[in-house]
This record gives structure tokens, C-alpha cells and sequence, in this order.
């Protein structure tokens, strides 16, 4: 893969859709970084309030003071005014001060922040554009869309990145170093939880139509993905349940679930995935992970840290966390990709595999049987 935007020249960064919340603290994120360029577009977007959080297409992007595209192709054929690059050999524009091969035309990187059943669609198109991709989680909702996306990018010879966060905190990295050196034994069983609020800023969450599902979809990828990060093995089969008794009539999707994985090394992880936080709590949720060694037992509470208290005009609790902001870690690793080629991970592959297991997960729940997880097949494949 070759390096794109080498050096110091300037890199442009394009955010598509801001459907996903995350997008909010990309944009801002992005716009921090130093050499970064940051645009965006969200043609489909429609602002429901006037918080931040309900903002959408140019208002949001007016409310953060990035620059606006008011389609994806205006957004794909971005163009620095006064640009006077030249083409190389494949018709890419080679500028002075920016060694990257795409120039001064087009960005050299495209964040995808859809509804997840649209990030086929965008994915394909940033690549065609020539563009590196860090597409939001879960990769997609289809086993066909995702090979199409990893095949997509295969053939543009793009790099693609699935944005799992949780991964670059430092605790799950001690973590890691410990098992990596024998510190926990033999693994033998994981218990993680990822509970939330109902997103009701985003109501294409709980429409299957556009999320692929509820809570399943939405909270198993996040710890599904660090088990990849830390084990490096095969997920061997699923057993699930759900129901939709959480949020009952304002949810169209479950809400509730609880998702069993077997591991080809004997692992069994156990996740709770439910949007069972109330909407009067203080904080979002929180995601916590424990894993169980035959020579040591390691718990995380990734978003525990924080200051506590209660507001001075109702009273209520406030809880404030603090330390490290995952997302800038997460978006610093695919910069630093971009820059010089290297794929990073989470890759395709890992968007896969988790993908994979949502889907055992929701066929064990529609048959109420242990189903096995499929692997990827080989490019050009298609069939599950």
C-alpha cells in the first residue's frame, strides 16, 4: 500500500454523514488534529432540535465551523481553491508541499459515519474516489455487504478500518501486555457488558431497516472486537436471547440481550448487550470487561473514572468522566495509516468476524439454537 500524504503536506479528511452520533465527535476530533483538513456532507440529514447532539447537515457543520458539502460528489471531488497540481501517471494530483498521490483533488481519507445499512453504499464510493476509509461500526448489516465493502476496497488498493474504539484505551493495552506474557494462565471464560441508553437523538437506531438491528447489533461488535484483540482466535459458535420488554412501544428492535460465544481455543465469553440505562440517568452508560485466567482475573470499567456529584440547581446527580479520549486514539491510528500506507487495525477482516457473530447472534435468536459463526470466505465470494 502506498503512503498517502506523506510528510507534512496536508491531509483532507471527509466526513460522510453525520447519521451516527459519533460523527459529532469526529468532526470535532478531526478538526483538532494538526495537518488535518476537514470537510463534510450530509445530504440526508434533518436537525430535530437545537441542541448539538440534535443537529444535522449544514447546522451542524455551521455549529462546529467545518467546512460543508452540500452532496457526496461535490464532497468527493473536493478541490483546494487555487489549486494548481499537476497528474501523474494515473491521473492523480501531485501538489508542492503534499507528497501524497492523490494531491490536491479529492480527499485522502473518508470517514463513514451513515445509518449502518448505508455504509455499503458510501464505503463503495470513497473508494472508487481513491480515498482511505474508517467506516463506523458494525462494519454492515449483511454478509454480502460486507465482502462487497472488504472487495471494494481490495480493488481501489485502499486501506479500510472498522472504528472500534474501545481497543486504544491504555487499560485494555495493560491488559493485553499481561495476558501476551502469561501473566493470566490459560484464559477460560470472559463476562463483558455494554449497556446504554436508548438513542432516541437517532431514531434509525431501533428501525431494523436501517441499523440491522437493536442492541445486539449496536453493543456486541464493541467487546466482540477487543476478544479478537486480545485471544487472535476463531469465534466457534453463538448462543443468544432478546426481547424488546426494555422501552416496551418505543422500540421497534430488541432492546435487551444477553449473547453467549464459544472460541475454537475453548473461550466462552458471555455479553450483555442491553440499552437498559434510563433516560433520567446521568451518564450514557458504560462498558466493562472481566476476563478469567487459570493464574489471574483482570476487571476493566472502561468509562468508570469520573467526578461525581449533584447540580446546584435541581439537585440531581452528575457524574463528569474523565481520561483519555478513545476517539482521538482511534482517529490518530488511521491518520497515521493514511500518512504512511500501513493497514491498521481493526481491519475488514475484524469488521467480518464481529459482523459475523451478530448475525449467529440474531439466527439464535429467531431459532433459539446454538448457531455456528461463519468464516469469511475468499475474495470474490459472496455466498454465507
Amino acid at each position: 500500500m502506498s503512503p498517502t500524504g506523506a510528510g507534512h503536506g496536508t491531509l483532507r479528511v471527509a466526513v460522510m454523514s453525520f447519521a451516527h452520533t459519533h460523527a459529532i465527535g469526529y468532526l470535532a476530533a478531526l478538526q483538532a488534529m494538526p495537518g488535518v483538513e476537514v470537510r463534510g456532507s450530509d445530504p440526508d440529514g434533518v436537525s430535530t432540535g437545537t441542541d448539538l447532539v440534535d443537529l444535522r447537515g449544514r447546522e451542524l457543520a455551521d455549529a462546529l465551523g467545518i467546512d460543508y458539502a452540500d452532496t457526496y460528489d461535490e464532497l468527493l471531488a473536493w478541490n483546494d481553491e487555487g489549486d494548481t497540481g499537476t497528474q501523474d501517471d494515473q491521473g492523480d494530483a501531485v501538489t508542492e508541499g503534499d507528497t501524497g498521490s492523490r494531491g490536491g483533488q479529492g480527499p485522502h481519507a473518508v470517514v463513514v459515519t451513515s445509518e449502518n445499512a448505508r455504509h455499503r453504499e458510501l464505503v463503495e464510493l470513497a473508494a472508487a474516489a481513491g480515498a482511505h476509509v474508517l467506516c463506523e461500526k458494525p462494519l454492515a448489516t449483511t454478509w454480502e455487504d460486507g465482502l462487497a465493502m472488504r472487495d471494494a476496497a481490495a480493488a481501489a488498493g485502499v486501506l479500510l478500518m472498522v472504528a472500534f474504539p474501545v481497543r486504544f484505551s491504555s487499560t485494555f493495552e495493560r491488559m493485553r501486555s499481561a495476558h501476551d506474557a502469561g501473566a493470566l494462565g490459560e484464559l477460560f471464560a470472559i463476562r463483558g457488558s455494554n449497556n446504554g441508553m436508548l438513542p432516541l437523538t437517532r431514531d434509525w437506531f431501533t428501525e431494523p431497516e436501517l441499523s440491522g438491528g437493536g442492541a445486539i447489533v449496536d453493543h456486541v461488535v464493541h467487546i466482540a472486537d477487543m476478544l479478537e484483540g486480545l485471544m487472535h482466535v476463531a469465534p466457534v459458535s453463538v448462543t443468544a436471547i432478546a426481547n424488546a420488554k426494555l422501552h416496551a412501544g418505543r422500540a421497534k428492535a430488541e432492546t435487551a440481550g444477553l449473547v453467549t460465544i464459544t472460541y475454537d481455543n475453548g473461550v466462552i465469553a458471555a455479553i450483555d448487550c442491553s440499552w437498559s440505562q434510563p433516560d433520567t440517568s446521568p451518564i450514557w452508560g458504560g462498558l466493562q470487561l472481566s476476563v478469567a485466567g487459570t493464574l489471574g482475573t483482570v476487571d476493566i470499567d472502561f468509562f468508570g473514572p469520573s467526578a461525581r456529584g449533584l447540580t446546584g440547581e435541581t439537585g440531581r446527580p452528575l457524574v463528569l468522566p474523565y481520561g483519555p479520549n478513545f476517539d482521538e486514539a482511534l482517529l490518530a491510528t488511521f491518520i497515521e495509516a493514511v500518512r504512511s500506507g500501513e493497514q491498521p487495525q481493526p481491519d475488514v477482516h475484524v469488521g467480518l468476524r464481529t459482523l459475523g457473530i451478530v448475525l449467529a447472534a440474531q439466527e439464535s435468536v429467531r431459532t433459539g439454537r446454538t448457531v455456528d459463526v461463519v468464516p469469511e470466505p475468499a475474495s470474490g465470494s459472496s455466498a454465507r
